[in-house]
């Protein structure tokens, strides 16, 4: 097997990898990281190949709310108040991790991206989720039942909270969701407020980096960004619509037990 072959094939492991853990609480970066330390890839622009296989995903959330994505986008051109006001809390959201990557995303990369940070994360973020579920009878009711209902205020804090899924292992989709509930939003309706809020985040995360490294991407890192991006749309179809389906019935305990586990294999393994 040729090297361009067996990159391709190790790109094609991580789409799959990266579309399976996107929208799951379970942080789709340190797994990106740690499957792409233990099959060795070697990429010369890696966590460009990372920010860009996630459009993948993305745009399979784009698909499969395509109907409420059309209604938000006509209703806010024809200027449907309930419309422009769900546009102006995912602006809201979106702008903290905006402002706060474009300033410190090149050092963040530099310090966090590393397999000790991801456990570190990857469990403290299980204990959080399975706290917040477990207090969740203790808290106010939530205010927030649809994705219309929800407040600036709240809007805020699920974009502060989005900050700090910039360090790998804490999950961008399990940040939002959680601070959504701790905010007072209900848990379906705080993740789906998380993948509106994932399609600006990560198209300008996408662009942004694309933009600044696209002269430096061999032609062979073009290609597994390709597959990478296709394998991640196609799987995450099928795990969004689970997810939506568990949540009917079950809380997130189960991701915070998950991302413990994993944390503390992989502590093992390292220390």
């Amino acid at each position: 097997m040729s090297e361009t072959t067996l990159h391709l094939l190790k790109a094609f492991v991580l789409g799959i990898v990266e579309g399976a853990t996107e929208f799951l609480p379970v942080s789709s970066t340190g797994h990106l990281i740690l499957v792409g330390a233990w099959i060795d890839f070697q990429s010369t622009e890696s966590k460009v190949f990372e920010v860009v296989i996630q459009l993948g995903a993305i745009l399979a959330v784009v698909w499969i709310f395509r109907q409420r994505v059309w209604q938000l986008i006509t209703g806010a051109w024809q200027r449907d108040v309930v419309e422009l006001s769900l546009m102006r809390n995912l602006l809201i959201a979106f702008l903290p991790a905006a402002i706060i990557g474009g300033i410190f995303i090149s050092a963040i990369k530099a310090l966090f991206f590393h397999p000790g940070v991801v456990v570190v994360m990857l469990v403290l973020g299980g204990i959080i989720m399975i706290w917040v579920e477990r207090t969740s009878t203790k808290r106010k009711s939530p205010t927030a039942l649809s994705l219309e209902t929800i407040s600036w205020k709240q809007a805020l804090a699920v974009g502060c909270a989005q900050c700090i899924a910039m360090i790998p292992g804490t999950s961008r989709s399990g940040a939002t969701i959680i601070g959504g509930m701790i905010a007072g939003i209900e848990r379906k309706t705080a993740t789906e407020f998380s993948f509106f809020l994932a399609m600006p985040t990560m198209f300008a995360a996408a662009i942004y980096d694309s933009y600044k490294h696209a002269a430096e991407l061999s032609q062979t890192d073009v290609m597994a960004i390709a597959v990478g991006f296709v394998m991640a749309f196609i799987s995450a179809l099928f795990v969004v619509r689970g997810l939506l389906a568990f949540l009917a019935r079950h809380t997130y305990q189960a991701f915070g037990w998950y991302r413990i586990a994993l944390g503390l294999v992989v502590a093992f393994f390292i220390f």
